[in-house]
């Protein structure tokens, strides 16, 4: 099958230190290269792939910083190179929010999907959405689409990691750890305050966005003086070994509908379990009792770090090897591919006036 996948221009693929949207486009498109299919990815210039691997930037947008002031104008380029190459591909896969929507719906030139990576709670969606009912769309998980049931889902695919791309370790060091980026509804202050409650070091990587400095600055750096908290920053996938795997615990003390929580998974590769509010995708991924304590308040909290040795490691890199692989997130978008193909092909069937483009007739878009 030969397939694009066009990703965000903000981060290269894959990210060099903090961006989960082009971390998940780097493992499907390398895995689906791994089972035969032809991958073309449109992304920033300085990734990093086995697929042809076609520019819209020369580098990520986000380490450009001010040089770059206008950063909506490279994705609508973009948008014009994957328009003139799509009649080449039996699937384009977009990972742009819904940037390319006016385009395809007026020029379906090959089948597309969208893959929606972020939360979906907003007001303006829904309006906007409704301007093109049969556009088809899959979720990151079953909790995300919750506030956009009505859409065309063709389905739910979670997102996966490359089975050796995170070691276990059976023997953390003990601290508790925070991964990701900072921002209220992220729970840093919480997580803060369950690592003094319990005696625990706590260690924060995490990136601060120029929207978030405001916050970070009167909230949080205030706290980072405590002798048991560490800023770390950001880090990149190959210091995750060692943060993720020498933690005792992920905290992850969110107050907002999660649509996934990649450093959830990221964990459980580690062997290391989690701690969570029940938002968004958390019952859905984790396992309470087994690969995380599924707790509501700070002080559940602090009594889960107090039960942490009661959760196996073993059971968690269990539960990533069994639900959680990059080979499995393939098989679940080559699943919603053929779906793809075989509403597509009747839809053409269905209105014989619709001139057949070339190279649909021979494939056979919930």
């Amino acid at each position: 099958m030969k397939i694009a996948q066009v990703a965000p221009l903000y981060e290269s693929v894959p990210p060099k230190l903090y961006g989960g949207t082009e971390r998940v486009v780097s493992y499907l498109t390398e895995e689906l290269i791994e089972q035969g299919h032809e991958v073309t990815l449109f992304a920033s210039g300085d990734s990093q792939t086995k697929a042809r691997l076609v520019p819209g930037s020369e580098m990520a947008l986000r380490l450009q910083g001010n040089r770059v002031l206008d950063p909506i104008s490279y994705h609508v380029k973009m948008l014009e190179e994957v328009f003139r190459q799509a009649p080449e591909f039996d699937v384009v896969q977009f990972h742009l929010d819904y940037l390319h929507l006016p385009l395809w719906h007026r020029y379906t030139v090959s089948p597309f999907l969208t893959t929606l990576h972020g939360r979906l709670d907003i007001a303006e969606l829904g309006a906007l959405f409704r301007e093109y009912p049969g556009a088809p769309f899959v979720s990151i998980s079953d909790a995300q689409r919750a506030p956009l049931s009505w859409l065309h889902w063709l389905g739910t695919v979670h997102h996966g990691l490359p089975l050796d791309l995170l070691p276990f370790n059976p023997e953390p060091e003990g601290y508790l750890a925070v991964l990701g980026r900072i921002c209220p509804e992220k729970g840093i202050e919480q997580a803060i305050e369950v690592a003094v409650r319990t005696g625990r070091q706590l260690k924060i990587a995490a990136k601060v966005d120029r929207v978030d400095r405001l916050y970070f600055e009167t909230r949080v750096e205030p706290l980072l003086g405590h002798p048991l908290i560490e800023f770390v920053g950001e880090i990149s996938q190959e210091e995750k070994k060692e943060f993720l795997g020498n933690a005792a615990a992920l905290l992850m003390l969110i107050d907002w509908p999660e649509p996934f929580g990649l450093a959830m998974i990221e964990a459980l590769a580690c062997g290391t379990p989690v701690i969570a509010r029940p938002c968004g995708s958390v019952p859905e991924l984790l396992v309470n009792g087994k690969t995380a304590w599924i707790t509501d308040t700070v002080g559940d909290a602090v009594e889960a770090v107090n039960n942490i040795h009661l959760l196996r490691r073993q059971d968690c890199r269990n539960e990533f090897e069994t639900r959680f692989r990059a080979e499995r997130m393939a098989q679940g978008y080559i699943a919603v591919y053929d779906r793809l193909l075989t509403e597509t092909f009747s839809e053409v069937v269905d209105r014989t006036q619709i001139p057949v483009v070339s190279g649909l007739a021979d494939q056979v878009c919930a």
